[in-house]
């Protein structure tokens, strides 16, 4: 930084240049890790009856209609939207360390 401001480039080529490109990484893994998130709070929140109602198709209301059934000896009822949530969410996580791997100046040698 002080030998491109010491060369008279512009306060906006600085931080197209050098600044973003150290800070892209880091900002997508974090947005990657929210969406993971998000989707484990709304299915938790519909879990206990705070998010989506019976009519709406939703992860989280699969599994609290389906924790009856367990009983029942159908335990797939709650496998596949449990197994869902596990592959949405690690399939986000492994997104964001992909991308990180790609667009991180760092590891670009």
């Amino acid at each position: 930084m002080k030998a491109a401001r010491a060369v008279g480039c512009s306060n906006f080529r600085l931080v197209v240049r050098h600044v973003l490109p150290n800070c892209a990484a880091p900002i997508i893994v974090q947005a990657t890790l929210n969406i993971g998130t998000a989707i484990l709070d709304s299915a938790g929140l519909s879990f206990l009856g705070l998010g989506a109602q019976v009519p709406q198709p939703e992860w989280g209301l699969m599994l609290k209609q389906g924790k009856d059934a367990i009983q029942q000896q159908a335990p797939w009822i709650i496998t596949f939207p449990g197994l869902a949530i596990l592959l949405v969410v690690f399939g986000f996580n492994l997104l964001g360390d992909g991308l990180r791997d790609a667009l991180d100046p760092k590891l670009r040698d």
